[in-house]
């Protein structure tokens, strides 16, 4: 599976992540209605379970970067936009390994693959919101920036019945006061930041995804991903393991502060 998903990235399939520098490859986007990973329309697809509402944490900030620090526990949060067939190995990975992961996705990527709704949370993932368009969100007016988190939200609530549990900022580690407000009106007590960054967006190479990860990781660490990378769906393994083997365990953002 994951040399397929190699083989899909050199072939130019959409990889897609937080550098807003990065141009897409419109012949690899799948457009509404087109054929989704196994060649058949997506058009109307089976309704995923409910996704879990909006979390909320008494006692914790309204800005989360990472969780309780005495705990064996560790968040990796993936950007969810890219080429299903990556996203799909990926999450194949963590569930081989036991692992449950938080899944941050664009609207507009949901709106051209409406089923990975589904395909995330039956794997016992969570599922969340990172805007519509993926636009530099904190630089953007307070309309505009709320048309991103609504819209987003809104593509979530038709195909899991709920908003998602977290909004994540895009193309920003930290949202704005505005931006936190903005979310707070669209249902989200709480803004999903990181204390790790992978960066994979930059394709660097699975080792070195591997090494930026476990490097910098330790209990309560939210480490953020990102879908459409092959380095990323290769370099998971040997960060699961490395965790493992530091008793650390992957788990949902919810169950991390939670």
């Amino acid at each position: 599976m994951l040399r397929a998903a190699a083989s899909a990235a050199a072939a130019g399939a959409l990889v897609t992540g937080c550098d807003p520098t990065r141009d897409q490859d419109p012949d690899a986007v799948r457009r509404p209605g087109g054929p989704g990973p196994s060649g058949a329309g997506h058009a109307s697809p089976a309704p995923a379970r409910a996704a879990r509402p909006p979390t909320r944490v008494p006692g914790l900030p309204v800005q989360i970067e990472h969780g309780p620090r005495n705990g064996r526990a560790v968040a990796l949060t993936f950007h969810g936009r890219g080429d299903p067939r990556m996203a799909t190995a990926l999450l194949g990975e963590a569930e081989r390994a036991g692992a449950r992961v938080t899944v941050l996705a664009i609207g507009d990527w949901l709106d051209e693959q409406p089923a990975m709704a589904r395909r995330i949370l039956d794997g016992g993932h969570e599922l969340g919101n990172h805007t519509l368009h993926h636009r530099d969100i904190c630089a953007l007016p307070a309309a505009d920036a709320y048309a991103e988190i609504s819209g987003c939200a809104d593509r979530l609530r038709k195909l899991t019945g709920t908003i998602g549990s977290w909004f994540r900022p895009s193309q920003t580690r930290r949202a704005t006061p505005l931006v936190t407000e903005l979310a707070r009106k669209a249902g989200y007590p709480h803004v999903l930041s990181y204390d790790v960054d992978s960066l994979d967006a930059n394709d660097p190479g699975a080792a070195a995804v591997q090494r930026t990860v476990l490097d910098a990781a330790g209990p309560g660490s939210v480490v953020s991903l990102h879908l459409g990378h092959a380095g990323t769906v290769a370099a998971l393994p040997p960060i699961l393991d490395g965790l493992r083997r530091r008793g650390l365990r992957a788990v949902t953002t919810t169950e991390l502060v939670t």
